[in-house]
């Protein structure tokens, strides 16, 4: 079964501790005014490799901060579907997976591995008066001791902030879709959005859309290392606030980076509610293609939103998003 209680939470930063330990995690204090919340980070995975997967995006754009803005501070239940604020690593288009690189907890020396990257945002967070963090996991507590770190009472917090979905046997109880964990932090003095994405070696980013499980035939073996990655065909372009009426003038282009034609028939295009247009023909190799949009499916939203490509069998080959300050002015194309 998925995890339970999955949402954001949204507060302060205040302190922080680094992770050791058989079972680090780096932990976060976090106040939204009202209460105290311990934010346990995995930084070390049980099974090898130990190291894990991180990416981290210090110029993060998405469609859904604007609406993480509009929270109030306090933790906030997320419906696991798109179109909301929950985080999902393959379909929601927050970051390129294929970026994603394996770092150690402890390595001799300054500023060389996983506790150390982690703090470096969060001590700019903390120093930061306005400063907000957005922790995306699971809930638990309260609990009627105190928080074994900070020594608060009730302690209570958020964990499972990394990826909850495509994970080995051990683990695969857990897994679902649109519930995903990760940090992102608000630094509005800089206008800057900083993004922590997490994940374990032994998961991986090819996944049911209904239950989250990896696909065997994709991944391999279970504990087999697979990033999505595979962009032979890429979104390079995006025409989203046409001039005049938007319905039947949007359009996308995709590029083929290969030197061999690609077959698109049966490939689709999907919106941020995940409405499919089907592709026909044939890509050139080293070829663009612009694709228009009739407006009867997949809409592109001047709110903000991620376009997704998938290939004949359903599996994500490219996704993007933009946001609704991309998109403001009437007739000019975003460029990916």
């Amino acid at each position: 079964m998925p995890i339970k209680n999955y949402g954001v939470l949204k507060g302060k930063a205040i302190d922080s501790r680094n992770g050791m330990g058989e079972n680090p995690h780096f932990q976060v204090l976090i106040s939204d005014d009202d209460m105290l919340y311990r934010i346990a980070v995995n930084v070390k995975s049980k099974v090898e490799p130990s190291a894990l997967f991180y990416f981290v995006n210090e110029d993060f754009q998405h469609s859904f901060t604007e609406d993480l803005e509009t929270l109030n501070f306090g933790f906030h239940h997320c419906e696991c579907n798109p179109g909301g604020i929950a985080l999902d690593y393959i379909r929601a288009n927050h970051f390129d997976t294929s970026r994603m690189k394996p770092l150690s907890h402890d390595i001799p020396g300054p500023d060389n591995d996983l506790n150390e990257l982690i703090h470096k945002y969060i001590a700019r967070a903390i120093a930061m008066e306005n400063s907000v963090v957005y922790a995306f996991g699971e809930r638990w507590g309260p609990e009627t001791k105190r928080d074994k770190y900070f020594g608060f009472k009730p302690g209570n917090g958020i964990h499972d902030i990394h990826m909850n979905q495509g994970s080995s046997e051990k683990w695969k109880k857990y897994d679902g879709v649109w519930q995903d964990g990760g940090l992102i932090v608000h630094l509005p003095d800089e206008q800057k959005w900083i993004a922590i994405f997490l994940a374990f070696q032994s998961q991986c980013f090819h996944t049911d859309d209904t239950t989250g499980h990896l696909i065997p035939r994709v991944c391999g073996k279970p504990d087999t290392e697979v990033l999505a990655g595979d962009k032979d065909v890429r979104f390079i372009a995006a025409l989203v606030n046409p001039k005049g009426a938007d319905f039947g003038l949007e359009r996308v282009t995709l590029l083929n980076i290969t030197p061999d034609a690609i077959d698109l028939t049966g490939w689709a295009i999907a919106d941020k509610n995940k409405n499919k247009t089907y592709l026909e023909g044939i890509i050139g190799g080293g070829d663009f293609l612009k694709i228009p949009l009739s407006g009867k499916d997949v809409q592109l939203s001047n709110k903000g939103g991620i376009i997704t490509l998938l290939d004949s069998s359903g599996l994500k080959v490219d996704g993007v998003s933009y946001t609704k300050k991309q998109v403001s002015e009437q007739g000019w194309t975003i460029v990916f």
